[in-house]
């Protein structure tokens, strides 16, 4: 039985896609660019965002705030926040890029 069970897990890590496995923080950074830089600062370079939404590198210093959870929340519709469509693989490359400016 334990047998059967370890050769279903190895199975399981074997075919999960890649994407599942590492979320891009480069390929989160170029959705925040093109989704989110109408709200959010979400580059040091970029001068304006909207007075509403906080900027990406202050959600990344908040205590206690990881990938994630933060996938979780952009996956979650908001009513301040407006549905995207984010596909899961996005959403953790998105979260990658938040987390990584702190």
């Amino acid at each position: 039985m334990n047998r059967i069970v370890a050769a279903l897990l190895s199975l399981t890590i074997l075919t999960a896609p890649d994407a599942a496995l590492a979320a891009d923080a480069a390929k989160g950074k170029i959705l925040a660019e093109r989704w989110c830089a109408s709200c959010h600062v979400v580059a040091s370079g970029q001068q304006l965002g909207n007075t509403q939404a906080p900027p990406f590198s202050e959600v990344a210093k908040k205590d206690r705030i990881d990938a994630p959870m933060v996938a979780y929340y952009l996956m979650t519709p908001h009513p301040r926040m407006p549905d995207m469509n984010l596909s899961r693989n996005e959403a953790a490359d998105l979260a990658a890029y938040i987390v990584s400016l702190k």
